[in-house]
């Protein structure tokens, strides 16, 4: 088996790569001390901790290497990828709630077979939690609906 072409090999590097790639977008902010962290303190210490995963996957699959790629399903890439774009854009624009839902229907189109139920209810749980989460246990500034809540 050739270990170029190892599922560990490239998903390691991916990880590593959006953890050094994080790293270099967060270089401009403040990170201050564990006490009194500045902006940049914990997407920095998360960047880090995807750097050394990523370093891990690859030690790994270089030591044994598992499945190997067989060909790239581009369906799945590009619902996730223009789900996560869509997000990023509605999310200011909309709010948290409308992004969400789009994402995660986005999402669920690239998989093999779409179950419209199962869409609908992740829909709702996982705005559910993120309400909670971030507006009501946070009590981060963040629209839910744009204009609404």
């Amino acid at each position: 088996m050739n270990r170029l072409f190892s599922k560990d090999l490239w998903s390691g590097l991916m990880f590593a790569g959006f953890g050094v790639l994080a790293l270099v977008m967060g270089s401009n902010l403040a990170v201050g001390t564990a006490i009194r962290m500045g902006p940049g303190y914990v997407p920095r210490m998360l960047s880090y901790i995807l750097i050394g995963l990523g370093l891990a996957i690859v030690a790994r699959s270089l030591i044994s290497p598992g499945e190997t790629i067989e060909r790239l399903r581009w369906k799945p890439v590009t619902m996730i990828t223009i789900g996560v774009v869509v997000f990023a854009l509605l999310f200011e624009r909309a709010g948290l709630a409308p992004a969400l839902v789009c994402l995660i229907f986005l999402a669920a189109l690239g998989g093999q077979e779409f179950k419209l139920v199962e869409t609908i209810l992740a829909c709702i749980v996982l705005t559910a939690l993120c309400v909670v989460i971030f507006k009501l246990g946070l009590s981060m500034n963040i629209s839910i609906i744009r204009g609404v809540w």
